[in-house]
This record gives C-alpha cells, structure tokens and sequence, in this order.
C-alpha cells in the first residue's frame, strides 16, 4: 500500500460528490458558483489525482498568457522547431499543443492529465476541445511544454480551456507583453497563483530595446505588491523578425530555456516543482471546498422558499375551501332547489322556522319509500363540493404561480419548464376532477358509514328506520355546512332554514349530542380528503424542485470530504522550499549549476545533466562552452 493511498481516496471522495447538480438554482453568486466547481472538478480531474497518482510522473509546465503575449512564438523558440502555430489573427491557438519527447509520449497520450481532453497527434492545427501532442526528438524527458489559449480569448470556450490548462499545470510559465503587463485578467490568474503556492515563472516578452529593465523594474514592484516577490523573471526583447512566424533567436530566449533544462536535468528539482505545486493546490481545497458547501446551503434555501410559497398557496387554498365549507354557499342554488324539491314545496322554506311540525309527517313519508328527488339532491350537494374543491385548487395554483414567476429561481424553473406546461402549472390539474368526484363519493360513503354505526343502538335503529339510512346520512351531509356567514338577506334565512331542519331532524334521531359529534367527524374527514387532494396538487411545483435540488446530505459530505483530505495532506513530502520554484524566498536558486541551451538550425540540443561525468559528456560540454566563447 503506498503512503498516499489515504490521501487519493479522500480526493476521490470529494471529486465523487461534485457530480450531483449542485446549483441549480440562481441563487447568490451562482455563476461564480458554478464556475468554482468547474475549476475545482477540472483540477481533480486534470491535476491533483493523475498527479497523485504518480507523483513522479514527467512535469508539465503550460505557457499561458495574454492575447498576443507570443506564447506560440516562444514556444517554437525554446523547443527549436514549429510545433505551435504563431500569427497575428485572434484567437491563434484553436487546440493546445502539448510538446513532449518521445520518452514522455506514453505517458502524455494515455490520458493520465486532462483525460476530459482527445489527444490529437501529426501534422495540423488540431481541432477545438482536442489536446494535440507533438513529440520533439531533442526534448529531454522529464518536461513537457503546453503552449495554452488566451486567458483572455475572444471565445469564452477559449478562456475555459486555458484556466482549465493552468490549473492542471506542475509548473506556470506566465506570458505578458511590456504593452500589457499590468492588465487585470493576468493579475487575476497570478493572485490564484500565489492563493495556491503554484509554481510561478513570469516571461516579459515584446520589450522594445529603450524599456528593457525599467518594466521589469516596475513589473517586480507590482509582484511584490500582490504577494509574488522573489518570482522568477525573464525579459525577451521585442525583434524584427524575417517572417510573422519565424522563431526567436537562441540568445533572446537563452535564460529561460538554459532554466528549463536545468529543470529537466535535475530529478530532484522536478520533484520539488511538484510538491510544491500539489501541496499548494491541496492547501486551497481547505477554503474552496467548505466555500461550495456553503453555496450548497443557499442552494437549499432557495429550495426551501419555493416549497414554503407552495405550501402557502395551498395552505390558502385549503382555508379558501374551509371557508365555503361552512359560509353556507354550497346551501344555495343548485342545493338548495333540489332541497325545496325534496321536501316538497318552494315556498315552504319562508316560515319553516314555525311549521317543522306540520311538515314531520309529510318529510317521514318521503324517506320510507315515496319518490323523491333523493338523488338528485345528494348529485347537487357533490357537485357543489366539488366545485368547491376545484376553485380553491385553481387559486392555489395561481398563486404558487404568481409567487415563483417573482422569484428568480422559481422563473428560471418555470422558464426551463416551458410556456405551455408553466400554463398549466397556473391551474388545476387535469385528472383533478376525477380525483375530487372519487374523493368525494367515498366521503359520502364514510357518512353513511358514519349513520349505520350511531344507529346501531336499538333505540335509535328504531328511529333511524323511519328515515332511512340514506336520508339521514343526506341530512348529516347538509349540516356539515350549517354555518350561514357570507350570505345575505332572504338568502340567510333559506340556506339557515335548511341546516336548522336537517340538524332538527337528526336530533330527533341521534340526539343532539350525538349530532353534533358526527358532524365534527364527517367534517373532518371530508376536509382531510381535500387536504390530500391539494397536496397532490402542491407536489406538481414541488417535483420540479425535487428533480433538480441537491442532496440533503451534499453540504455535509462536502465538509466531511475538506476534513478528510486535510487529515491526510501530510503524505504529500512538503516541497524543499530551498529549491521550489516561486512563490518562496529563494526562487532564482534552481538550477544550481548553470545549464545552457543551445538551439542550433534544424533542432534543439538540451545540454546534458551536469552530474553526468563521463568522458563523452564532458566533451560535449567543452565544445559548447567554446562555441559560446
């Protein structure tokens, strides 16, 4: 088991709960958000664990920069061949080109970095979304040079890419002009170079004869005035060159490319440049981990807002239908012509306060098996029910709609669900009326219930039985609505006539207790039944959040996730600060013997390892020390 093991499954785990839709909502600073869960997915993926995964792997280092700061051009110089594509047109580099040498080749083109990105190899430009690699014979293994897009691209998939490239980066080659140097958008990169102790070097190219030194001069001030003093610096002077994509001459690129060879000759440097880098990426996860949980939990909140305006709308609608329950409403019209049917007369109802009596007998008669309008009156009191139900759906729908059309998550939802199914949203559902005409029935079926289990008493089945189970349970439904508030004038004293004769009546049945304990009971049960009809309702909002939402458990896990890798980052060997690239005090330090590099036509000779000894190599370097000379 390797020391690390710890370590790469805590990143494993954390990476595993990136993949669960985080931010759906616009919510906060969404778009930052999500774009700090790209970068951080990208870096796990891309860097921290191929990386991890072979610690000793080749180093990569990706030249990235601004629009025009000659990437390419340096590029081509430092390798000696055309292996990048320079010219004035924006954006030049469509595809990055990773230049490896051919002991490196396998290990760059089986994907271990940037597996997200095809690998594209010969002749061409390469396509966009591809990683093009070009093997460069006289390249020395151990270093791969990325020659990225503009970190300021025209092309947002361009930006994308090179922030992506950067992140995946052992080491940093920075590229800015002496024109552009104190632009912003390569500020923002360095300062997220410093936040994770990634290994920095900064190219200050195009810098015409007169300047050379007084910008870099003020390019050092502006480095230690954000935090980057002691990072390494290169000046290469801007040239007339033969043709737009000719290469630099050697003497203009000689320190940065005899620095680089040092790099690539020395095992113990590389190592360094990529523990300092790995540990510093791993170091920002302790804030930019907890960051997404946080984010995660305004996510929740959001979800948690629409959902309490849901429930309000239908907490509201279910009042609207408590109130039409018992304001006497359902008492009139239709209701109430089939009760004057049902008891015989129209103008009875007037003086039925002082005539119940003289109508007893006559009512008894109709419930023991004379025809009558029965029916037609229990199909009005459904009917009015079920209206009812259905406009208090419908204006619950319309205010959970109104509510989430005000609000900018809830409109995006509504928006991503479309025009027509958000019409739809606005109102009852189509199989509501199903639902409410079965719901009902039933309940008309636990009234009855209701009357056979009171008349069960021999007294009172005696009683029951000169009106009829089906009569007396038709009374106990009308009384369920006895309240008369809402009504007004000749229309109070109907509708109260009503409830009044019905209660009267089934007194005389069950007693007035007993009456007053079944109308609770059939009342509650009828609006329980609506409250499960309107939650039904409800979930069709609610299950547009539950589609997108995160996990409950997503914040905490994410939290979890930081703590784990933070208990196991001491199995990464802390880089030797004394060699390590910048940041850090001794930045120039590396290499410590110099190293040159010449780059003579048709090729690019790296100068051998300096520890090499044997007599071949010490020929060869003579020769070149007196080339120079």
């Amino acid at each position: 088991m390797n020391g690390s093991d710890g370590l790469l499954e805590a990143l494993r785990e954390l990476r595993r709960h990136l993949d669960l839709g985080l931010f759906p909502f616009a919510a906060g600073d969404v778009g930052d958000d999500r774009r700090a869960l790209r970068e951080l997915t990208g870096q796990l993926d891309d860097y921290l664990i191929p990386r991890l995964s072979a610690i000793d792997a080749p180093l990569l280092a990706v030249v990235g920069g601004s629009t025009g700061a000659g990437k390419s051009t340096l590029v081509n110089s430092l390798v000696g061949a055309d292996v990048s594509e320079p010219g004035v047109l924006r954006p030049t580099t469509l595809a990055p080109t990773l230049v490896v040498s051919p002991a490196d080749q396998a290990w760059f083109t089986a994907q271990h970095v940037l597996p997200g990105l095809p690998r594209v190899t010969g002749e061409g430009r390469g396509e966009p979304g591809t990683l093009r690699v070009v093997t460069v014979p006289d390249l020395p293994p151990g270093l791969a040079l990325l020659d990225a897009p503009d970190i300021d691209s025209v092309v947002t998939a361009n930006r994308e890419l090179a922030a992506q490239l950067l992140a995946a980066a052992d080491l940093w080659l920075f590229t800015t002009t002496a024109s552009r140097y104190a632009d912003e958008v390569p500020w923002g990169f360095l300062r997220s170079a410093r936040e994770r102790s990634t290994a920095l070097a900064v190219i200050l190219s195009r810098v015409p004869p007169e300047a050379l030194g007084v910008v870099k001069r003020d390019l050092t001030r502006l480095l230690e005035a954000n935090g980057l003093g002691g990072t390494r610096l290169f000046e290469v002077p801007e040239l007339v060159l033969p043709e737009e994509n000719a290469r630099l001459p050697y003497t203009a690129v000689k320190p940065v490319a005899g620095w680089l060879a040092g790099i690539a000759a020395d095992s113990q440097a590389r190592a360094d440049v990529v523990r300092q880098t790995l540990s510093g990426a791993l170091e920002s996860l302790a804030t930019r981990v907890p960051a997404l949980a946080d984010a995660v939990d305004r996510q929740h909140a959001v979800a948690a807002d629409l959902r309490s305006m849901t429930d309000a709308a239908y907490a509201g609608g279910l009042a609207a239908f408590d109130e039409g329950m018992l304001d006497g409403s359902l008492l009139r019209g239709e209701v109430l012509a089939r009760w004057q049917d049902f008891i015989g007369t129209g103008d009875l109802m007037r003086s039925l306060e002082n005539r119940v009596g003289r109508f007893r007998d006559r009512l008894v008669a109709l419930f023991t098996g004379r025809p009558a309008p029965e029916s037609e009156l229990r199909v009005a009191l459904e009917s009015g029910v079920e209206a009812l139900i259905r406009a208090s759906a419908d204006g619950a729908a319309e205010r959970v709609l109104e509510s989430w059309s005000s609000h900018p998550s809830g409109r995006a939802l509504l928006e991503e669900a479309g025009v027509a199914a958000a019409g739809r949203l606005g109102r009852a559902s189509a199989g509501l009326p199903a639902d409410t005409e079965a719901a009902v029935r039933d309940w008309q079926g636990y009234v009855l219930g209701l009357v056979r289990e009171e008349g069960a008493d021999k007294r009172t089945t005696a009683r029951l039985t000169s009106y009829g189970v089906n009569g007396a349970g038709l009374l106990l439904m009308l009384a369920v609505f006895a309240s008369t508030g809402g009504l007004t004038g000749i229309e109070v004293g109907i509708a109260g006539g009503t409830s009044v004769l019905s209660q009267k009546l089934l007194e005389a049945v069950f007693g007035d207790q007993a009456v007053r304990t079944l109308t609770v009971k059939a009342r509650t049960d009828l609006r329980a039944r609506v409250a499960v009809l309107l939650g039904a309702e409800a979930a069709r909002f609610t299950a547009l959040l539950d589609a997108v939402q995160p996990p409950l458990e997503a914040a905490p896990a994410l939290r979890a996730a930081a703590r784990a890798v933070r208990d196991h980052r001491g199995e990464i060997p802390a880089a030797d600060r004394r060699t390590a690239l910048p940041p850090g005090e001794r930045q120039g330090s590396l290499p410590a013997t110099p190293v040159t590099l010449t780059l003579p036509a048709g090729g690019a000779n790296i100068a051998p390892d300096p520890r090499d000894r044997s007599p071949d190599a010490v020929a060869r370097t003579n020769d070149r020390e007196g080339e120079e000379r």
